[in-house]
């Protein structure tokens, strides 16, 4: 059960789920390349052996980090709220009712529109801005967000 899910409230339920993007996943797969061409560039002497069992250490290590971080970041708009949470081990979350959401900022840089990816900040009242970065489909999170937003200033 994710971490959205136990935390509904009483007849709340979840409109909408964004994930991270794979771009996460690109300093491992940069680290892996780099191996592999040392492996066929100096495969045969020692310097090359090392220089790829290196890059393949880095890799790991990386790609461990970047897995956890993928599957532990969870972003979700409710009926009710918008509720983010990124991390494992040190946490970070928040949840804000969607009466009390001033904006939805995407920020977006070059590589982040060819491949689909930006940073959100969820403002809230009381001067709450809190930004998650990497999430795929930025914009496709901000207008559900804005409809659920606007579906409650309706039913009121």
């Amino acid at each position: 059960m994710s971490y959205i899910e136990k935390n509904l409230m009483a007849g709340e339920s979840i409109m909408y789920r964004a994930k991270l993007h794979w771009i996460v996943f690109l300093w491992p797969i940069i680290c892996f390349v780099a191996a592999v061409l040392s492996l066929t560039k100096y495969g045969n002497t020692e310097g090359g052996k090392i220089l790829a069992g290196i890059f393949i250490l880095l890799a790991i290590i990386m790609g461990i980090g970047s897995r956890i971080k993928y599957s532990t970041s969870e972003f979700g708009i409710t009926n009710k709220r918008v509720i983010v949470k990124v991390g494992f081990i040190r946490r970070n979350s928040i949840e804000v009712l969607l009466s009390k959401v001033e904006g939805i900022q995407v920020n977006q840089g070059i590589l982040g529109r060819i491949l689909g990816y930006g940073s959100i900040v969820v403002s809230g009242t009381g001067g709450t801005k809190d930004p998650f970065h990497k999430i795929s489909n930025p914009f496709e999170f901000r207008k559900k967000a804005q409809e659920q937003i606007a579906a409650v200033q309706e039913s009121k």
